[in-house]
């Protein structure tokens, strides 16, 4: 699996967090609201895991609506999750490059995108080449 260094589209602060770890790497936190319920939740930053750390108080299924712990900037996209229709949430890519995964606890759909493919997917390809190797 890759590590994505992933960071806020607005402060472009990293929101890696080397004091939590998941998967063996520093996790990416972020500033959670739902129905009322505020905190901090955790994902593993190696594309593909689905391994979170998101306080009990939310509930399978439950719309989160998630910002930077930084600037306090709202994450959400304007994209709609084609598989279960909640809202996304958008983080780029150091690298280059943004993710957007979906904001209902228990859905899977992500979505890695490049705006421009030939330099984004270079520079991507140059920072995880060793993955690439057989």
């Amino acid at each position: 699996m890759i590590q994505l260094n992933v960071e806020c589209p607005h402060c472009k602060h990293s929101l890696l967090d080397e004091k939590h770890i998941i998967d063996g790497h520093p996790s990416a936190c972020l500033l959670f609201e739902c129905e009322g319920k505020k905190g901090e939740l955790y994902l593993s930053s190696l594309y593909g895991s689905h391994t979170s750390k998101i306080p009990s108080s939310v509930s399978e299924e439950d719309v989160l609506t998630l910002f930077c712990p930084w600037c306090n900037a709202s994450l959400m996209s304007n994209r709609m999750c084609n598989k279960c229709n909640a809202q996304m949430v958008l983080m780029n890519l150091a690298e280059g490059g943004k993710i957007q995964i979906c904001s209902r606890k228990g859905c899977k759909k992500h979505l890695l995108e490049f705006e421009d493919l030939e330099t984004e997917l270079k520079a991507f390809y140059n920072v995880y080449s060793t993955f690439f190797k057989g």
